[in-house]
């Protein structure tokens, strides 16, 4: 439904009213025959037609539009009373500004906050009605700190009331002590899974280690066979270095011997051939 017209200040144009209940239009819609509605008087409307109410050209919801801006700001722009003005509210504002004035409006009818009053009073006196109100809440004069409602609750029993307050207050302890203890448990259960998939994948990294430690320490060993077998095979070769250099300097003592061409031909002749036969004994020399 739309706005009153009768609240409103000045001359309301034509083209602002709603077609169906023809009160100033309130959440505006607009058909593509470019007639406007409140939306929810076109939404009732159309539950039981399919057409539009002033023209009757076909219309769905899907094809509503918002009004247009120009259209919106012209309807923005009007004055109106508050709707609170029978009760003494004079305020005229904007209908774009009404809604929040007339949410804080200190003229408007609240009901009571006390639970069983229904009483309806302006929202300027309520805080008067709260200090007399019937149904107001108070503590009991006594101390036993029951909550007083009523007339009627002046009469009840401070003892049986303290011990209505205790049994809830050891009900409370209770339930929050299974809590703590359904907590805690739940608690310690996390960290113990959490413990033993921890502890086995430590497991799984000592093993891990130890194999890679077994594995270092066969290659090691392989290292230091190679080591042991390259040192007997460099001995080896020192060994025939020196029979090598004990043959040469044998032969060089024999060339010097020599005294005569012929004698020195024989000679040369031997020492060759003792070359020669040392050239044909297989040696066998590693290099590192």
């Amino acid at each position: 439904m739309g706005y009153d017209i009768e609240r409103f200040v000045g001359y309301v144009n034509e083209g602002l009213l709603c077609s169906i209940c023809r009160d100033v239009l309130e959440d505006p819609l607009q058909a593509p025959c470019e007639h406007a509605f409140c939306t929810a008087c076109i939404h009732g409307w159309l539950v039981h037609h399919s057409n539009c109410p002033e023209d009757r050209q076909m219309i769905d919801v899907s094809l509503l539009r918002p009004l247009y801006r120009y259209m919106k700001n012209d309807l923005n722009r009007l004055q109106l009373h508050c709707k609170n003005r029978e009760y003494g509210c004079e305020m005229v504002c904007s209908l774009e500004s009404i809604d929040r004035h007339e949410r804080e409006c200190e003229y408007s009818q609240i009901p009571c906050s006390n639970a069983g009053c229904t009483v309806q009073i302006e929202r300027r006196n309520l805080d008067g009605h709260l200090a007399v109100c019937e149904y107001r809440s108070r503590e009991c004069p006594n101390g036993c700190g029951y909550t007083i409602l009523s007339a009627e609750d002046t009469q009840h029993n401070c003892v049986a009331e303290l011990r209505t307050e205790l049994e809830l207050l050891r009900s409370e302890m209770i339930c929050r002590v299974e809590e703590a203890k359904h907590e805690m448990e739940s608690r310690l259960d996390s960290q113990r899974r959490h413990m033993v998939q921890k502890e086995s994948i430590l497991q799984n990294e000592i093993e891990e280690l130890r194999s890679q430690m077994s594995r270092m320490m066969s290659d090691v060993r392989s290292l230091m066979a190679a080591e042991r077998q390259h040192r007997q095979e460099l001995e080896q070769a020192e060994l025939e270095k020196r029979e090598l250099m004990e043959l040469l300097r044998g032969l060089q003592k024999d060339c010097r011997l020599t005294t005569t061409e012929g004698s020195r031909k024989s000679t040369s002749f031997r020492p060759l051939t003792r070359l020669e036969s040392v050239k044909r004994k297989p040696r066998e020399v590693t290099v590192i």
